[in-house]
């Protein structure tokens, strides 16, 4: 696999001012994420209306989308007397809404575990592709019902692998203080969310036509499809650089493993600070995929075209969408500002971002004292999610581009891990709140998601000074 230097990178054909790079790197995530929130649209309905809906039928919802296949005995999936028993639900929504969490969670937690193993052992692009080859396999290992605990832990394992190895690649492409770092992050992003988008009009069709499981193979095919793409565009991506654990990086440390700097320590402790605020962003923003998933199922008008009922699972392609959108208008609208001397610092950004996500659920509240009990129309979770967007936008590409620029090169995956690992304890957050939702009225629950978004951007913007300091006005910590 041969590599570029630096050089050759910056000599390389640009297209909209960026290496071709960025691109091998655009549609590699674009198709790992087609494959991973296809299957995500689809895991909450699953498992409450197929998988698991034998379970307490006395509590199991009238309504719910139009999905062929009849609902198995789930005493005859592996290790579900265990987890049910573990968490005790009365209720087979509250159960999915855990092992949601306890899923969405675990898949931000492992990328920690493969950051380090890329640092100091494999190298990004081997882990990268180890990664890809296990998720792969845990999407089809999900055509067996039986073996789905099992194929939910490879998709996790996977994506440990992929995962931060993936995002870190991009920022190499760009030398130290180069100023198209976080458009390039805001281009990565929108290949994230293109594979977002267009995941839930295969999978979730597939699965609504044929079953389940077509939906779920759809998701294992785009990812070996990623593959593929990075495989063949490796000649373009960035070098590595040495691992902590290899001969090479021993000899640039001076035989030894260089310590890190006070400085250096003190940028890793403003992003520890920012990390535990993430938690609450996500255990918030996490509910799309979660309660707001169940509103759409249950509480949501969705037309007919035709014959064809449009499935509920595609709500779950109308955020990405927005964001693809979006992201360029926000873009300008960044550089606008940069060029008055008004832009907010990543922090200012990041507490904007959490403020607009608990405002948009004031619209599910409201909307929710509207419909009541009945159903309603499309417009409240696409609002609320419109708004949430927006949030997302100002927090997490920007998030992205600040642990690249601010973290010590040599343990930069790592940090990424770290970065993903709030989302790790964010997830499982959301799924326990998301517990509250039978047992709250609906109005009370979105005001209490709305409070919890609003605080905690308000307790970002009370550290952005502070923080801005430590974080060296985000310029790039020097590499040793």
């Amino acid at each position: 696999m041969r590599r570029m230097s630096q050089t050759a990178i910056d000599k390389q054909p640009q297209f909209l001012g960026h290496p071709i790079g960025l691109f091998i790197l655009f549609f590699t995530e674009m198709w790992e994420r087609f494959s991973y929130y296809g299957m995500r649209g689809l895991l909450r309905a699953y498992m409450v209306y197929y998988l698991f809906s034998m379970t307490n039928l006395a509590l199991y919802p009238e309504q719910g989308p139009e999905v062929t296949g009849t609902p198995v005995n789930p005493m005859n999936v592996w290790g579900f007397d265990l987890l049910y028993g573990f968490y005790g639900s009365e209720s087979i929504n509250d159960f999915a809404s855990q092992l949601y969490g306890l899923y969405t969670a675990l898949v931000y937690a492992t990328p920690f575990i493969g950051g380090i193993i890329a640092d100091r052992y494999l190298g990004q692009r081997k882990t990268v592709v180890i990664g890809g080859v296990i998720m792969a396999i845990g999407h089809f290992v999900m055509a067996s019902e039986q073996a789905f605990f099992v194929a939910l832990a490879l998709l996790i394992v996977g994506n440990g692998a992929f995962k931060p190895n993936i995002s870190t690649q991009v920022g190499d492409l760009y030398a130290q203080g180069d100023p198209r770092r976080d458009g390039a992050f805001t281009i990565f992003y929108m290949g994230i969310n293109l594979g977002a988008t267009i995941c839930n009009f295969v999978c979730a069709t597939l699965a609504q036509i044929y079953g389940w499981h077509y939906g779920f193979g759809a998701a294992g095919v785009g990812m070996c499809l990623g593959l593929i793409v990075y495989l063949g565009g490796a000649r373009f991506l960035a070098p590595e650089k040495p691992r902590t654990g290899s001969a090479a990086a021993a000899a640039a440390a001076g035989g030894a493993p260089a310590s890190l700097t006070n400085d250096e320590w003190t940028r890793i402790g403003a992003l520890g600070v920012l990390f535990l605020l993430n938690i609450s962003f996500w255990a918030v923003y996490e509910q799309q995929g979660n309660t707001l998933q169940a509103w759409a199922d249950t509480q949501t008008i969705w037309p007919r075209i035709g014959d064809f009922q449009i499935p509920a699972a595609w709500y779950q392609s109308f955020n990405p969408a927005v964001i693809i959108f979006l992201a360029p208008l926000l873009d300008m609208f960044w550089q606008w500002q940069k060029g008055r001397g008004s832009e907010p610092s990543s922090v200012a950004k990041m507490a904007i971002g959490s403020i607009l996500l608990g405002l948009s659920f004031i619209v599910m509240a409201y909307g929710a004292s509207v419909v009541g009990d009945g159903q309603g129309s499309l417009f409240w979770p696409l609002f609320c999610t419109f708004i949430l967007t927006v949030g997302e936008l100002y927090l997490s590409p920007i998030g992205l581009s600040l642990v690249t620029k601010v973290s010590p090169a040599r343990i930069v995956s790592m940090m990424m891990g770290l970065w993903l690992g709030s989302s790790f304890l964010g997830n499982y957050l959301a799924g326990y709140l998301g517990t509250f939702y039978d047992d709250m009225t609906k109005p009370r629950f979105f005001l209490m998601l709305s409070s919890i978004g609003i605080a905690t951007g308000l307790i970002m913007w009370a550290f952005n000074r502070p923080l801005k300091s430590a974080l060296g006005s985000e310029a790039p910590a020097k590499a040793h």
